[in-house]
This record gives structure tokens, sequence and C-alpha cells, in this order.
């Protein structure tokens, strides 16, 4: 066997280490394995980021396509590189003409030269990435609380804390090798694991105590355990006088305890319990079931401000969103999607002139704002947006109302840049054959902010380029002198590391050199012997003092990127849900992730989307359900219908979700045909979790094979 390459797993953003073997002769892998020599996993690694990594399921892009006479037609690189430098320079009639949509899957240096391409380049305001769709209503939050974004804890933090709440999340499927230590230190005597979550998910099943909270509920039973918490006097003073501003105004606009309780359909005793378990250093966890609604950065921040009031964010305890794409973080702080590299702000002179100088660009052509969000580029699409560049994403199966996306970007000249044929890749005017794991030179970022490489073990057919690659040579057929040629993944690194110098996600310490020597950096690193811990707490040096002790008798400190220099507690109520039950259409449609996929699901995917119902529901929809005929008589049928679309689902009877619920994969590309498009008013994060829908009898189904979505309507 050839020799093994070192890198970064990018399948989710724990940032396992992984080493590949390529194959003795052509392109591809022959073996992945955990990397028992990175600093960050010790050789842990969850199988399913071995085996996408190895044997993805999907079809692979392997030649440049086109669209002619309707159809996608192979082509050589040079002639799809130039039909799509013809049809987004036909579109920039002015500069909103274009739409770019990125990916929390690219490296950190693709994802710098899409975001210069895209701001630096063509102008556009109309950029953004699916990292926006998942973790805007956190990032909003952070910023909210702490002037920063990304989370105070590390890992490190696990093993310090005593109780492990884990809100809106299922670490268990999504992040196995986190989850790990999660229930390695929830396992010690004086620990424990609770679940707040609709569904009695596999996080929940081995949970201390599971809290069932209505689907979109969750702001409401974090302000219930807040006012519980003020009431039982379990409110830590000294850290709150010390090192906080506005909760005076917070707990004025606290509701009752009981009747919030009562809002998210929880019983009073499982309020007490979260509010005494918050006593005990905490880590609170939660992910796209808080984020994604209208309540997102809201709920977001009601988390945050549990921390606050209960003196839990110093080491062993915190705010620690879990963070779903493999390079998210990457994508925050590197793109210039929603700050300026470095999370300098949009609005900033003094780091405009920075970014415009460094890009050699006028500062009159970077946009004012970050953007609508991708929901509302799909909008544009057709007044200000004639033109869409997407990179490493499907939107036409990852966003809300797929069918209106689907539709929008078939108006619209598009040009997809992928590894593989995915929904999107279908409307496509020009696709580009991307290089993905295993294949790709970089940097990635997970979500506690450690920066790794990523390391390329095989070559790639003559026809596929990696994303720098394609992204450099199509900015050079539009925006000449933009960037050097050829892209170097290392230059590019150095250009943005120096960008981020003095700002509160400094890279400027971390170097291609010392990521080879070190294996890890996490930022802030803004020296080259520098890699920081927790963030925004110090204690002197040379002392040791128990995290468990009071504040009083410690000496601690802490400084925050706010204009006061304090945390901030927020006051965000809650807005009604966009769509609640009603006679036509009654039941709760939720999503979320199994275990054996991930994204879009494009890596590993099963054939046709399930549906758990409680018993009591299939009861009540008894008429609706359909056995199969065929060979497996035992499978069970129904229509999903939503106000936006309808798909046939196989459906699954399941005590572990509520009655009045219908819970279907995030992964599967028919199930957003059903859900809303509203989105949080300041994250732009859509409302998937939660929409009203019914079941039906299937109208066509071949045996014992689920229909479209067509064969419901």
């Amino acid at each position: 066997m050839t020799d093994p390459v070192p890198t970064t797993c990018m399948r989710c953003a724990v940032g396992c280490g992984h080493v590949h073997w390529p194959v003795e002769r052509g392109y591809g892998l022959a073996a992945v394995r955990g990397d028992a020599a990175h600093p960050v996993t010790g050789g842990l690694a969850c199988q399913r980021g071995i085996s996408e990594s190895l044997e993805p399921d999907g079809e692979w892009l392997t030649r440049p396509l086109v669209r002619r006479d309707g159809e996608l037609v192979p082509t050589t690189r040079e002639i799809a590189l130039e039909r799509a430098a013809e049809g987004l320079d036909a579109a920039l009639g002015g500069d909103d003409g274009v739409a770019v949509l990125g990916s929390g899957q690219q490296t950190n240096e693709a994802a710098y030269a899409l975001g210069k391409f895209a701001r630096g380049g063509l102008g556009t305001p109309y950029y953004d990435a699916n990292t926006t769709l998942c973790m805007a209503s956190a990032v909003t939050a952070y910023y909210d609380a702490f002037g920063s974004d990304a989370p105070p804890p590390t890992y490190d933090d696990i093993p310090e804390a005593q109780t492990h709440l884990v809100w809106g999340a299922n670490p268990a499927a999504a992040h196995p090798v986190m989850f790990r230590w999660i229930t390695q230190s929830a396992d010690a005597d004086d620990s424990e694991l609770i679940v707040v979550d609709p569904i009695e998910s596999e996080t929940a099943a081995i949970a201390d105590r599971h809290v069932p909270v209505a689907p979109g509920r969750d702001l409401d039973l974090a302000r219930a355990v807040l006012a519980r918490v003020v009431e039982t006097d379990r409110v830590d003073g000294a850290f709150v006088a010390e090192a906080t501003v506005g909760f005076d105004d917070l707990r004025e606009r606290l509701p009752d305890a009981e009747t919030a309780a009562e809002a998210a359909a929880v019983p009073s005793d499982d309020v007490d319990r979260l509010a005494a378990a918050l006593e005990d250093p905490t880590l609170i966890y939660w992910g796209m079931g808080i984020n994604q609604s209208v309540n997102g950065t809201a709920a977001s921040g009601a988390l945050i401000d549990l921390c606050l009031a209960t003196g839990n964010l110093r080491p062993g305890s915190g705010p620690f969103s879990l963070t779903g794409q493999a390079n998210s973080m990457g994508t925050r702080v590197c793109s210039s999607k929603g700050t300026w590299p470095g999370h300098r702000p949009f609005g900033g002179p003094a780091h405009r002139r920075a970014v415009a100088e460094t890009w050699d660009v006028p500062r009159s052509r970077l946009p004012v704002d970050p953007g609508p969000g991708p929901v509302g580029i799909v909008d544009a699409i057709g007044g200000d947006v004639a033109a869409v560049y997407a990179v490493a994403t499907n939107p036409v199966a990852g966003m809300p109302d797929a069918t209106r996306v689907r539709e929008s970007l078939a108006d619209a000249f598009l040009v997809v840049q992928d590894a593989f044929r995915t929904e999107t890749v279908e409307v496509a005017d020009v696709v580009l054959p991307a290089a993905t794991w295993g294949e790709s030179e970089g940097t990635a970022i997970n979500m506690e902010r450690t920066v790794s490489r990523v390391r390329a073990a095989t070559e790639t057919p003559a026809g596929v380029g990696s994303d720098l690659e394609l992204i450099g040579e199509l900015a050079d057929r539009l925006g000449p002198d933009l960037f050097d040629d050829p892209l170097e993944p290392e230059a590019v690194f150095a250009e943005l590391a120096a960008l981020t110098a003095g700002t509160p996600a400094d890279l400027s310490g971390i170097s291609y050199a010392r990521l080879e020597a070190e294996g890890a950096v996490r930022w802030p690193a803004p020296e080259p012997d520098v890699s920081a811990g927790y963030r925004y707490y110090e204690r002197p040096d040379g002392v040791e003092t128990d995290v468990t002790s009071d504040a009083a008798e410690r000496d601690d400190s802490w400084s925050f990127p706010t204009p006061s220099g304090r945390a901030q507690f927020s006051t965000g109520e809650a807005r009604p849900l966009p769509e609640p039950t009603d006679e036509e259409y009654p039941f709760t449609l939720t999503t979320a992730r199994r275990p054996d996929a991930y994204n879009t699901g494009v890596r590993a995917r099963k054939n046709e989307p399930v549906a758990r119902v409680s018993p009591a529901t299939a009861a009540a929809t008894e008429a609706a359900i359909e056995s199969a005929a065929g060979d497996d008589e035992s499978a069970e049928y129904a229509c999903v219908a939503s106000r936006r679309g309808a798909i046939t689902v196989r459906v699954e009877r399941d005590g572990a979700i509520p009655d009045g619920v219908v819970w279907l994969p995030v992964h599967q590309p028919a199930v957003n045909e059903l859900t809303v498009a509203e989105v949080d008013p300041r994250s732009k994060e859509p409302n998937v979790k939660q929409c009203a829908v019914r079941l039906e009898a299937p109208r066509e189904r071949d045996a014992g094979v689920a229909a479209d979505a067509s064969g419901c309507r």
C-alpha cells in the first residue's frame, strides 16, 4: 500500500483526524482510518465519516457539463468555464446581477477565495452560504451576548462539566465522536446528561432525564427555567454584577415560570430540575432544533442567558453551539459572507479599508451589508438577480419550500460547482466538477475553533479541479488581476491569516509550517506560539482555583469585545410560529438527522423518505396509511402534505415520537418540498423545524416503492 496521508475529515464539524491511503493505481482511496497522532481526536473516528470518505454513495461528476437543447452534455473544462463566464458576465448589468452561494464543505482557502471573488470581484450583496441555514441564529446570539462569534468553551471543558444539557440537538447521531466525550463525562458519579427535545432521540434515549418540549417552544421553556432560577435564588449575583449588563431589564420582562412552562408543554417538575441542574458547572449544547426557527436568535440568546445568570461562563461550563457543516466555522471566519475575514464588521470604515487594500479593489465596490440571506437570494431571482454561481452546495434539496427554489434556479443562469450529481446540478446551465475529501489541499476549522490541515491523498480525473482552482479560473475570466495565477492554498491562507491580524478571530500566528509541526491550532492565535483556550475568561498566572467555588472566593476576570466590555443579557421575545396546526393540517412536521446520513444526503442516502409517527397518530389516520403490495407487504406508506407540496413516505410507528408530530429526515431532498420559508428576522435562518401537515392516502405508487411528490397531488 502507498504512503498514508494525514488529513481532517470533512463530514461534520467535530474535526476528526483521518489517515487516507490512496489506491496503488488510478484515482481514489484504498483505506481510511482515524489518525492517532491528531491532537483533537487522537484516533477516534465515526464509521460514517470513514465510509463517506472511502465509499460515498452518489454519482461522481468527472466531466464538465453544459446545457444544450435542454440537456446536460459533456464538454471540456475550457468550454465550460468560458460558457460560465459568458453567462455570469451577461447578468452583470449592475453589481447586483449575480448571486453566489457557498458552503461549509469548502476549505478555508476556497471559502476565502469565493468571498473575495463575490464581494471584491463582482461586488455583489447577494452572497451567502448554506451555513446560514443551520448556524446563523447561534452566531447572531453570540454577537449579541459577547460581541464576537463562536463558543467560549472548547472540547477541553467537556470532562470538567458536571451537567451536560443538550437542547435541540442529537449528537449521538450527528457528532458521535464528541458525544463519546460527553457520555464519558456524564457517566461520572457527580455528573448527568439532560436532553431537551420534542423527540426521544438517540441522545435522549440514554440521558438521565429527557424533557420533551413542544416543537418550536424552546424559547418559552428557556424563559421558564430562568424565571425559576430567579425565584429560587440561584442567580450568581457576583458574576452578574461584575461581568454582565442588562440582567435587571431581562428580569422585569421574564414571564411567570408556570405560564411559560405551560406554553412549552413541559411539566413544572422538569422546569425545577433544569433550574437545579444549572447550579453545577454546566455546558449547554444546542443545534438546529434551536437555530432553525423564527425564534432561533431569541432562543439561542435565552440559552446563553441561562449560562450568564448562573455564572456558567468559565472553564468546564458555558454555551456550546454544535455545528453541523464540516467547515461552518471556517466559512464564518474566512468567507466574507456575514463579516469580513476575521469577523471584521461590515459597517466599520477601517475594516472596509483594510479589506479593499488587501484585495486591491476600490472600497466602493464592497457591499455595505451582508445581504438578505439564502432565502432572500432566492426571492431576488428574476428581479435583481439573473445568474447564480453555487459552489459545494445543494439548495434545491437543502432550502425550504424546495419546489419554489428549484423553479427559481431553473429560471436563472445557473453555474454549479460540485463533486456529485445533485438535485441542483439537474437544473444547472453549466456544471464544473470539483474535487472533494481526500482530493483537496487546504485547512478547515472545527466547532471549537481549531484549525487543521486538509490534504489530498489522490489526484483527480483531468476534467475535475479543486474548488480553489475553479474559483480562480472563473474569476480570471470575469475580473482579471483579482487573484494570482494559479491560486496556491498556502499562499491564499497566508493572505487570509494576515488580514485577520488584530481581529477577534485572529489567525495571523498560524501557518502551514506551524500546522505541520503541531497538527492543529485553536484561534485566536495572534502569535506563532499562542493557541487560545477558553474565551473571555482570565485567571491570574499560576493560580489554580476550584471551578465549583463561589465567585467571591475566586480571582476571576472577564473581558468581552462589547461596547461595555461586559457580556450582554438578551431580551428577545417569541414571535408567533409561522404555521400552527389547524383542522385542515392537524399535525406538526419536524425534521432531524438520521445517524446514517448528513447534509442533503448525497454521500449516503436511503432510497425513500421514512416518516416516523406515534402509534396513536398512526391509529388516528389509519385510512391514510396503505400497506405495500408485492414483496414487502409489511411496509406501510402514506402521503405527507403541507400547503407547499406533498410527498409519499414510508411510515414507521415509533413510540419515540410524540402524538401529533410527523418526523422526517432532513437529508431527503423531497422533504423540503413541505417546509416553510419563513425566517428569523435577524439571522435570516429559516423555520424548517416546524410547519403544519396532514396525512393522506398515496395516490400513485409502484409496489413497495415510494412515489415522488407528484404521486400525492
